[in-house]
């Protein structure tokens, strides 16, 4: 026997093939629990809902003009599942957007997935920031968070902090309207990713979100999501 394939039996064996889901939607309606709304600002909330989108039961979201979060709690361990996978669509990015600006911080998707970080691995500093945060936006704001967002016109890759904290890391994970109206899979380390992004600070992600938001730049529009799971580094995604 080739030496891949007993490998590939060994890590069969040691169960690996599976999945552990966090957004798998069946039944069409409101966001299952433990799904729940999270407003982080004062605009009008961007509308969720459980429907059939382009052939495939998905979590739709609506935005006008909108923003806020269709978030989930997580108790995932990183260590053994790192890579993030799910499926997203979108009828066209937001034109108007622009990621180095407050002004144009929306996106046609996000996946956002908020951590706890050890409290001796931040600075002073950082925790006086997230303390003025939570002051004013409420408990909801994390320790940190890595974001994977559909852009507009950045290259797929492109990584840099949000325009409005440093404790927010933004990941392209698509870019552009050559792949609109389409369902696109996706596959990210997320382990590596927030060590890259936060070195030197070990994190356990707490909460995974999913959002489409149009606050910023006036802008509307239509995107779904699909099969969100995680699964370990040799191991393929559920699609």
């Amino acid at each position: 026997m080739h030496p891949g394939v007993a490998g590939v039996l060994v890590l069969a064996a040691a169960g690996a093939a599976t999945p552990v889901w966090i957004g798998h939607f069946t039944s069409p309606g409101a966001p299952p629990p433990p799904w729940h709304m999270v407003k982080l600002t004062s605009q009008r909330p961007t509308s969720y809902r459980v429907t059939n989108v382009a052939g495939r039961t998905a979590l739709e979201a609506t935005f006008d003009r909108s923003m806020s979060l269709m978030a989930r709690s997580i108790g995932v361990d990183l260590g053994r599942t790192p890579v993030l996978c799910w499926r997203w669509f979108v009828d066209g990015p937001v034109k108007k957007a622009d990621m180095t600006r407050k002004s144009g911080d929306d996106y046609a998707a996000r996946v956002y997935v908020a951590f706890d970080v050890d409290d001796a691995a931040m600075s002073g500093s950082t925790k006086f920031k997230l303390r003025m945060a939570r002051g004013l936006f409420g408990k909801d704001i994390p320790d940190a968070a890595v974001v994977y967002v559909w852009d507009n016109s950045h290259s797929i890759g492109t990584a840099r902090k949000s325009s409005y904290t440093d404790r927010s890391q933004l990941i392209v994970a698509e870019t552009g309207a050559a792949r609109a109206g389409t369902w696109v899979s996706k596959r990210v380390d997320l382990a590596s990713d927030f060590a890259r992004a936060f070195p030197n600070q070990p994190g356990k992600p707490t909460q995974l979100a999913v959002a489409a938001d149009g606050d910023n730049t006036g802008s509307k529009g239509r995107t779904a999501f699909a099969d969100i799971h995680f699964v370990e580094r040799g191991q393929p995604c559920a699609f």
